[in-house]
C-alpha cells in the first residue's frame, strides 16, 4: 500500500491549479532571468586562444564556424582521463538534437575540454556524438574561464568555483562519495579529476571581435541535463543518492 498521500480527482485537480499558479510564477522569473542575461555588459576577448579541432588549428573565433553566437559547453574530460565525465557525458547526450536547431538559427554549439583531440575524437565515436569539440590541450582557455586548475590551486585552497572560492563538493575534506565515483568512472583519482569542472560559457562575435557575455556552472547547468527536466516531472522525481546514471552504452540492456 502506497504511503504517498491520495484523493479524489477533484482533490487533485484544486492541488493543481494552485501548483499551476506557482509553475506560471516560475517561468515569468525565468523569463525575467533571461532578459537580465542578455543584459549583461559584453566582455573583450582580446587574448589569442588556439584548439585542435578536426579541420585543424582554431582560434576563438573560428569555433564560430560562421555564425555570430557561440556556446561553449566546458566538457570535464582532463588530459589524464582514461574517459569523459559521467555528467557530463549525461549531458552531452542532449546536444546532437538540439545543435542544428541552434545551427540554423545562427548559434554554434560546440564542447571544449582539454584531453588531447585524439582522445576527444576516440570517445566522441564510442557515444554516437556528431558536435563539434575542440581540445584546448595546455592553452589558457580553461583556465581563464574557471573551469580548470593548476595543482598549486588545489593545494593551496586557491580555486575559485562559480564565483566563489571553495564551497563545491569537488574542494571538501574527505572526498564526497559522489565525486570519488565519478573520478573513477573516469579512471583517475578525485584529486585528478577535480583539476577540471563542467561550465558553459557564451561569447558573440560583431564586427570581428569576439566578446563574452555569459557563463555559469554547477548547479547553473541543471537545464542543460535533459534527463532530470524529465525526472522533476516524474511521480519520484530524482529519488537519488550518489551517482545512479551511466554512459549510455555502460547500461544493462533492458
Amino acid at each position: 500500500m502506497t504511503t504517498h498521500i491520495t484523493g479524489t480527482r477533484e482533490e487533485w485537480l484544486a492541488a493543481r491549479l494552485e501548483l499551476l499558479n506557482a509553475e506560471k510564477e516560475l517561468t515569468r522569473r525565468s523569463d525575467e532571468l533571461s532578459r537580465r542575461r542578455q543584459e549583461l555588459p559584453w566582455v573583450r576577448v582580446d587574448k589569442e586562444y588556439k584548439f585542435e579541432t578536426e579541420e585543424g588549428s582554431a582560434s576563438l573565433a573560428d569555433l564560430f564556424r560562421g555564425r555570430s553566437q557561440l556556446l561553449v559547453y566546458h566538457f570535464m574530460f582532463g588530459p589524464d582521463y582514461k574517459a569523459g565525465c559521467v555528467s557530463c557525458s549525461a549531458i552531452a547526450d542532449g546536444f546532437n538534437g538540439i545543435a542544428v536547431h541552434l545551427a540554423n538559427h545562427d548559434v554554434t554549439l560546440s564542447a571544449v575540454s582539454r584531453a588531447s583531440l585524439a582522445k576527444l575524437l576516440a570517445y566522441r565515436r564510442r557515444m554516437g556524438w556528431t558536435f563539434p569539440w575542440a581540445s584546448s590541450g595546455d592553452g589558457r582557455f580553461n583556465f581563464d574561464f574557471n573551469v580548470a586548475f593548476t595543482e598549486e590551486q588545489q593545494r593551496e585552497g586557491a580555486v575559485e568555483y562559480n564565483f566563489q572560492r571553495a564551497g563545491h563538493a569537488m574542494d571538501a575534506t574527505p572526498v564526497p562519495l559522489p565525486v570519488a565515483q565519478s573520478a573513477a568512472m573516469t579512471g583517475t583519482d578525485a584529486t585528478t579529476y577535480s583539476l577540471d569542472r563542467p561550465g558553459l560559457s557564451a561569447f558573440v562575435l560583431e564586427d570581428g571581435v569576439v566578446y563574452h557575455t555569459y557563463s555559469a556552472y554547477a548547479r547553473g547547468l541543471d537545464g542543460l541535463w535533459g534527463m532530470y527536466q524529465w525526472l522533476d516531472r516524474a511521480p519520484k522525481g530524482r529519488n537519488e543518492t550518489g551517482i545512479w546514471f551511466r554512459r549510455h552504452d555502460e547500461y544493462d540492456r533492458r
